[in-house]
């Protein structure tokens, strides 16, 4: 999933959290029911934070890894407490004693989820926040070409990893190096390359998954169906995922990255509307993404629209020459526009970090740029967008401050995929994806006049973009799509936003998640719903 923050480097003012400590006896029944149920003692001065204790340090907990800050808003409730755990009973123990004492609970792995649903519950208060983020470790085999990685290492330490044990092996996901790699598979985990090797989740071979009775699964003990469901049918409904064995995939030790803007005065819209007819066709080992900015022009007061092709090449760039040349020559790709780097290097430079940075950088598992505040949604397109409707989104974009469009590419490996063979459906016939987004630096973009800008957008969108239903990506949450109140919906409300996620899989999903976890333990407002379909 590729991170907005990367291209913004927004410097918010946090007005001081608003928050609530939880009554001391019914802290002091969780930490009872934590050591009573745990196999190894919970040593609470280093894993259980409350504002009653301390307020600062407890701010700091809640706030570091969050990325989208609207939701760490004054205004917005926050947790009674957070739980860092230090050991998986110590998980197991915790998920125990949320359904003993009836706390309501968030599971929180790297904090980019854009609806803020694993560190915030507008719909649920109070709850308290299951913390993963000192589960790091990434144990890689190149024997068996696989990697166990832990919820709460971030996919750039996964990807560094790999990278040192061997040059020639990667893996398919995220584009931006900071997301937890246990929300970010749970979506399915799109990235530069997935037209050659899928998605994260078409590369997963086994997980570790603790369930509403605390108890720890493998894909052996949980079964095909709940291991099917959460490849793809996103976080937060079927358990806690702590760990995930990843198959690794073979890269070359040479590859090719490049990034190419163009302008509105450089042609930029018949450049796009070429783009969308042959980036999906391209080779395989070719990802060519497109990301959309205002930007200002020199010397100037106006503003123009700034599209740069930002590409990942599986290979070197004589042979990326001659694939350009023949396909796509209109983008003017020269020799000098090419860089042959290691695919680690490559994996910085996808993700706009400067040239300057080590890749030993990826170990500290933070974003690059600061977090900020936006509005994201997203859209599958399945037939090109014409050049007049193209330039309407231009007309939109030189109204907002800080727009933010990005277009990935499918084809590939990506159709060649049932749309049933993970939750995640968006395979054959899908042209690209799109993400949008408003972002600001005051933390203003929650006001009426942002979110009407996006909104209009997205409905001036709908005539060109998929449909029946209009599908969007799990892992760009979007509350206006729908939401649950209380993790409580029916079928029939809930399918308004499931099939937008999931479209025929949704059903399936259902009637997993009222096996697996009835009771509906593990819920936010876009959890899969524990009612019969």
């Amino acid at each position: 999933m590729a991170s907005p923050l990367l291209l913004f480097v927004l410097l918010p003012l946090l007005a001081p959290s608003l928050t609530f400590s939880l009554p001391l006896p019914l802290q002091s029944a969780f930490q009872q029911c934590l050591n009573n149920n745990s196999k190894n003692p919970v040593p609470f001065s280093k894993t259980l934070f409350s504002p009653a204790a301390n307020s600062s340090v407890f701010t700091s907990v809640l706030s570091n890894p969050a990325q989208n800050l609207r939701y760490l808003l004054p205004s917005v409730p926050k947790p009674l407490l957070i739980f860092r755990p230090l050991r998986i009973s110590h998980v197991q123990a915790a998920v125990i004693c949320a359904g003993k004492l009836g706390f309501h609970f968030r599971v929180r792995s790297g904090g980019h989820d854009y609806e803020g649903l694993s560190y915030a519950a507008e719909t649920e208060s109070p709850f308290l926040i299951l913390d993963l983020s000192r589960f790091r470790k990434v144990d890689v085999d190149i024997a068996s070409n696989t990697t166990w990685v832990q919820a709460g290492a971030t996919v750039g330490e996964a990807y560094y990893r790999i990278a040192q044990k061997s040059p020639t092996h990667g893996f398919p996901a995220g584009l931006c190096t900071s997301l937890g790699i246990g929300g970010h598979i749970t979506g399915g985990a799109y990235g530069s390359m997935m037209r050659k090797y899928g998605l994260g989740v078409d590369n997963v071979v086994d997980a570790r998954i603790i369930d509403a009775n605390g108890n720890l699964l493998n894909r052996r003990k949980m079964g095909e169906d709940v291991f099917w469901a959460i490849r793809g049918g996103a976080g937060g409904s079927f358990g806690v995922i702590v760990a995930w064995k990843l198959k690794l995939v073979t890269v070359p030790k040479t590859v090719t990255v490049f990034n190419v803007p163009r302008t509105l005065e450089q042609n930029a819209t018949k450049l796009l509307y070429k783009w969308q007819q042959i980036a999906p066709l391209l080779n395989d080992e070719l990802f060519i993404r497109v990301l959309i900015l205002a930007t200002p022009i020199a010397n100037s007061t106006k503003r123009t629209v700034t599209t740069t092709y930002n590409a990942l090449f599986l290979g070197n760039s004589n042979r990326l020459l001659n694939i350009m040349g023949s396909k796509f020559p209109e983008l003017g790709l020269t020799k000098k526009d090419c860089v042959e780097t290691s695919w680690i290097k490559s994996i910085l430079f996808i993700a706009g970090i400067p040239a300057t940075v080590a890749p030993e950088f990826l170990l500290q598992g933070k974003s690059f740029a600061a977090a900020g505040f936006f509005k994201a949604k997203s859209d599958f397109v399945r037939e090109p967008i014409p050049e007049k409707a193209i330039e309407g989104i231009w007309r939109r974009f030189l109204k907002e401050d800080f727009p933010l469009s990005i277009w990935n590419p499918f084809g590939g490996e990506m159709g060649r995929i049932s749309e049933s063979a993970t939750p995640f459906p968006h395979r054959k016939g899908t042209l690209f994806m799109i993400q949008w987004l408003t972002a600001s630096l005051d933390g203003n973009v929650s006001s009426a006049r942002h979110m009407d800008w996006i909104r209009e957008l997205y409905r001036y969108m709908a005539p060109y973009v998929s449909k029946s239903p209009r599908t969007a990506y799990v892992n760009y949450r979007d509350l206006d799509l729908g939401v649950n109140k209380k993790g409580n919906a029916s079928f029939s409300e809930a399918n308004v936003w499931g099939r937008r996620y999931f479209k025929n899989n949704f059903g399936r999903l259902v009637k997993i998640k009222a096996k697996f976890d009835p009771q509906n333990l593990f819920r936010h407002e876009q959890s899969i719903p524990a009612v019969r379909a």
